[in-house]
């Protein structure tokens, strides 16, 4: 029978790594939206300038949404980032 500072190092245990999960989960599905995005925007505009390139890098997940769906209708980078 484990005793109970067992039973709560396994519970912490258990509760990190799904926390770890989660969040690797988060970040790579950013990442997959922000190299998805980084295509549109190449094969729409050109290639990607240094300014451009810096906030996309920096990006909420909010904002790299917004950008995903305004690609469909920004006539410039500006107008898209802006």
């Amino acid at each position: 029978m484990a005793t109970l500072s067992e039973r709560l190092r396994a519970e912490g245990m258990e509760k990190g790594m799904q926390q770890g999960m989660q969040q690797g989960k988060q970040q790579g599905m950013h990442e997959g939206v922000e190299a998805t995005l980084r295509k549109q925007i190449a094969l729409k505009f050109g290639p990607i300038p240094k300014w451009a390139d810096h906030q996309l890098a920096s990006a909420s997940d909010a904002q790299l949404d917004e950008w995903v769906t305004r690609i469909l209708t920004a006539e410039s980078l500006d107008e898209l980032l802006g």
